[in-house]
């Protein structure tokens, strides 16, 4: 029996057996590292400059401790909590990441994941996959944008969203375009062409499952960014399948590359912006608006005055300006300043369930995760993803039953012990001293 047809009959006979369950978001991370090609699985791990920040987004939670009780837990414990309108069966989003061609699925995989564990599905507008087909999931879809174009091309893309079911708008102003990571950054070529599969197949070629699995499907990974397509004026085509509403026309989607240079060239917004922004998108859409990349106080305040209806406290998953604090150390101090007029989530370093009570506890409403979600579907695809917001579900009830505390609702800061100077007061009217010691560098993170 030859290779391929074992494997064929393998994976047909259980999806899973290629790739078990894993335990943990680090098992998960290890598969995805021994499974993709080495220059994949860098560029997931990303990360900026020295790696300063997307270190201490991991290693923060580890100055945070717990006291639990020994009697007196309760029987069951309450996960469930709402976030711009939407009912969450755990208080974990997918926060929105770009190009997720890793697997033949992508986003569509993490969409149907999300569907599966009752929570909402952030779409980048540099995702692989069009914002018609994700939606088409069932998943509740956080459709999310940079400041990129002029504005009637961002009213399009917010007409396009609507039209395809987004339940709410993610917008993610904080980029700063830094450049270069010590470690040394990936190829990402500007498309998968003969050539550049020729030049790549030394790397690709010692990872012939994730090879065969784009290659039973017909399909090569997609580099280009489709829901960065501008409409063409044709006529809408029917979705797939035939499901409703129908797809608009575009023209060709721009690479990523091309959607990056984009990007690079419009000038940055001003808060009269972001105001413009949230407002075009309630007459778009009705529906939320968030503003994510939050890292000061004074910044949070901001964001309230322009009308927005939650805000995420991110660094950009250390991919931004390194040096900036971890996102844990930053949401106790903005959610007690504006906690109580917009929803506060927090983005950034969530390993665990453990991590995600650390995060509530301290004010965030729920977390949104990148990376960890990113491993399970490099590691198994869809299963994989389900697989890892299992494992935070199952550490969110095991803290949540050690605290004895019925209800996620029910955290409060001092159920967290947090070390003196923790917490980092941006733009307020203390800013909280930095210590001398750099954090040391994890490129695994």
């Amino acid at each position: 029996m030859s290779t391929r047809s074992w494997l064929e009959r393998a994976v047909a006979q259980n999806p899973w057996k290629p790739n078990p369950w894993f335990e943990s978001v680090a098992v998960a991370q290890a598969r995805a590292r021994k499974r993709l090609p080495a220059p994949v699985y860098a560029a997931l791990v990303a990360g900026s400059e020295r790696g300063q920040t997307i270190d201490e987004n991991e290693r923060a939670f580890t100055e945070l401790g717990f006291a639990p009780h020994v009697v007196g837990q309760h029987a069951e414990r309450a996960l469930t909590t709402t976030v711009m309108g939407q009912s969450l069966s755990l208080p974990v989003m997918i926060s929105p990441t770009g190009v997720q061609a890793v697997h033949p699925d992508g986003e569509l995989a993490v969409a149907r994941a999300a569907a599966a564990r009752g929570t909402v599905m952030g779409l980048s507008n540099f995702a692989s996959k069009p914002v018609e087909e994700v939606t088409a999931t069932g998943a509740p879809t956080f459709f999310q944008m940079y400041w990129t174009g002029d504005r009637d091309v961002m009213v399009q893309r917010m007409e396009r969203a609507h039209a395809a079911g987004a339940v709410g708008l993610i917008a993610t102003l904080d980029w700063s375009f830094s450049m270069g990571r010590d470690w040394g950054s990936p190829e990402i070529p500007e498309k998968i062409d003969a050539r550049t599969m020729l030049r790549l197949a030394p790397k690709v070629a010692t990872k012939p499952r994730w090879l065969y699995q784009f290659g039973r499907t017909g399909q090569i990974p997609d580099l280009t960014a489709p829901n960065l397509a501008r409409s063409d004026g044709s006529a809408p085509t029917a979705a797939p399948g035939g499901e409703t509403p129908p797809m608009p026309a575009y023209g060709s989607a721009p690479t990523f590359f091309g959607a990056y240079y984009e990007w690079m060239t419009t000038p940055p917004p001003t808060w009269e912006d972001v105001a413009w922004m949230r407002e075009t998108w309630v007459q778009v859409s009705g529906t939320p608006f968030m503003l994510k990349g939050v890292c000061r106080i004074d910044d949070a305040r901001r964001a309230v005055d322009a009308g927005v209806s939650a805000i995420s406290v991110s660094n950009h998953g250390g991919n931004n300006l390194d040096g900036t604090p971890a996102a844990i150390r930053m949401v106790k101090p903005i959610a007690d300043v504006v906690g109580d007029q917009v929803e506060v989530v927090m983005d950034g370093g969530i390993r665990r369930g453990s991590d995600v009570v650390k995060a509530v506890a301290l004010g965030a409403k729920a977390v949104m995760i990148g990376r960890a979600y990113l491993w399970g579907l490099g590691a198994n695809g869809q299963a994989g993803v389900e697989n890892v917001l299992d494992v935070l579900r199952g550490g969110i009830d095991s803290a949540l039953r050690g605290l004895g505390v019925a209800s996620i609702h029910d955290l409060r800061p001092e159920h967290v012990l947090v070390p003196q100077a923790f917490h980092r007061s941006l733009g307020g009217d203390e800013v909280a001293s930095v210590p001398d010691r750099a954090p040391s560098v994890s490129l695994t993170s």
